[in-house]
């Protein structure tokens, strides 16, 4: 099959865009369509991609001009006049600072596929090619892609979701390698390194990666990158012989930020094999240009979370009582959210186009991240199979027999993934489904810590008890906003709008760098009159005073 060859180019790297020249084949029709993908495997949000494509033109082998029409949002229609190939040229802004988007500036330029590379429309499985001319001062090109020719700026993909699964970063990073099977490993590092310790992280790194390869038996893959753009920034991204970082340049000087770190890069890993080759079956072939939608991100996101810290431990980069504060985090996040009283699991994960990326002040309220409580599910499954057989097999055990079954071409349904792990717990599992995947009821906690040998911490009153209005604020240059107001607050039940200013209470002025030292001055149970403004019209509020509870969804050992 004839490929598609892109070549990229940065003659202005400082205004943020990339020029495209692309040679399409046209296998002898009058007309073809290329689209861009609206996107990308992993972040379960149509982005438009298209909308930074701009002066897309075509032309003949003879340099003739053809016809661009656009017949929908992400679809360009050439004329081809006959021709066996046409030659296109477009410009793709990239200034959005994530994983799974593009930022190019004067530094260096990170690439994803899928917001970059135009494509034939047909569906037909193809080679991509892809020549790279860096700006005069990047020194390198640093993909996942397979290097083909002579140059070291030239790289293949069998196909289009190989070319969307591998990122691309151009500029002068710093390189860390190290062996694991005698497979090739590569920390590296763009952005600002120049307080992050590459060969301490690389070496916790590799770690991390044995720790992998010990659960799961093999690696399954020939090269592995962790690309890390140290750009102040945070999230991550999978794929499938690489991940993509962010991070602070100051994460290293935190304990508690560098842990988070590697909790990050083992999380990432983990995806390797829980949805890159182990997937729901819906999540594959990938249709580019709609929602795809599955029941089952609480496992590839919930369960990758929980072994993301769990194999964190296991290599032996955290101590118990780190791991305990982050599974405590989780558990704390999911107790503190009204949402969870109205979203399951299950349809957090068919909601995620729609709610997960789009979140807004009341959020927390309606919604609940089949992230955390996926990964507070996976707990409580490790501990129910773990009591069912004895302390025989674990949700490790699940995890290995869905990839020894269910890795490759096909995928599972929702219920042969169900059907697995009551298969390794030796018995039905329907109640567990019910209540803590399908359902919105309160999770039961109580075998879990049994079976972990743990216990919730007492929890902590604010001593003096400490009157509590239950919102969250922003000083907006002097002005004491409401931002967030969660159900079953004072603020809530007091009629607290988020973006109300807070101007006084009790009738006296109240500044927002003294809010919580005015707070001191009132004990819960208290009745206070809020004098807000709500879009410029003075209103009086009357609130009754709470108190917060703290430390109460802390773990600890029992011995």
């Amino acid at each position: 099959m004839e490929p598609i060859r892109y070549r990229l180019s940065f003659p202005q790297p400082h205004t943020h865009y990339v020029e495209v020249l692309a040679e399409v084949p046209t296998s002898g029709h009058d007309t073809v369509d290329v689209m861009m993908a609206v996107w990308t495997p992993g972040s379960y949000l149509v982005r438009e991609f298209e909308r930074h494509v701009e002066s897309v033109t075509a032309h003949d082998p003879n340099g003739a001009s053809l016809g661009v029409d656009k017949p929908a949002k992400n679809r360009w229609r050439i004329a081809t006049g006959g021709a066996r190939s046409i030659t296109l040229h477009y410009r793709v802004y990239g200034r959005e600072m994530s994983v799974r988007t593009n930022w190019i500036e004067a530094g260096f330029a990170f690439l994803n596929g899928a917001p970059t590379f135009l494509t034939l429309a047909d569906g037909v499985p193809r080679p991509h090619e892809v020549s790279l001319i860096p700006a005069p001062h990047w020194s390198q090109s640093v993909t996942a892609l397979n290097s083909s020719g002579s140059s070291r700026h030239e790289f293949c993909a069998d196909d289009y979701d190989t070319l969307v699964d591998s990122p691309i970063l151009l500029g002068t990073p710093s390189v860390h390698e190290f062996l694991v099977d005698d497979i090739p490993h590569r920390l590296v590092n763009d952005g600002d390194p120049s307080f992050f310790d590459g060969a301490r992280a690389a070496n916790d790194l590799e770690a991390i990666v044995r720790a992998h390869r010990q659960f799961w038996g093999s690696l399954p893959y020939d090269k592995y990158l962790f690309i890390n753009l140290i750009t102040e920034g945070g999230g991550g991204l999978e794929h499938r012989n690489c991940s993509v970082l962010m991070a602070s340049r100051w994460a290293m000087r935190s304990r508690k930020a560098y842990l988070g770190w590697l909790e990050l890069a083992s999380h990432e890993l983990f995806h390797v094999w829980n949805v890159k080759r182990l997937r729901p079956i819906e999540l594959g072939p990938f249709d580019y240009e709609r929602e795809v939608i599955t029941p089952s991100l609480w496992v590839v996101e919930g369960i990758t979370d929980y072994y993301g810290d769990v194999l964190v431990h296991r290599a032996g980069l955290s101590t118990p009582d780190e791991f305990l504060e982050s599974l405590s985090d989780k558990i704390e996040s999911v107790q503190t959210t009204p949402g969870r009283a109205v979203q399951s699991s299950t349809l957090a994960s068919v909601d995620a186009w729609i709610k997960h990326y789009r979140p807004d002040e009341n959020s927390p309220n309606t919604a609940m991240s089949y992230y955390t409580k996926g990964a507070v599910i996976a707990f409580l499954l490790d501990a129910t199979i773990r009591r069912a057989t004895g302390g025989a097999r674990s949700l490790d055990d699940v995890m290995r027999r869905a990839y020894q079954r269910y890795s490759g071409a096909r995928g599972y349904t929702q219920d042969q993934f169900r059907a697995l792990a009551e298969e390794i717990a030796g018995t039905s599992l329907g109640a567990f489904w019910r209540s803590a995947v399908d359902g919105t009821e309160e999770l039961d906690y109580t075998e879990a810590l049994d079976v972990f040998g743990l216990r919730f911490k007492s929890p902590v009153r604010t001593e003096p008890a400490r009157a509590w209005l239950g919102c969250a604020t922003l000083n907006d240059a002097g002005r004491l906003v409401a931002t967030q107001v969660k159900r079953h607050t004072p603020a809530f039940a007091g009629g607290l709008n988020v973006d109300d200013e807070i101007l006084a209470i009790d009738d006296i002025r109240v500044r927002a760098d003294r809010f919580d030292q005015r707070l001191e001055h009132y004990a819960p149970g208290d009745r206070v009159s809020l004098l807000i403004a709500r879009r410029e019209r003075l209103m009086q509020l009357e609130v009754t005073l709470g108190i917060e509870m703290t430390g109460a969804w802390r773990l600890e050992r029992t011995s």
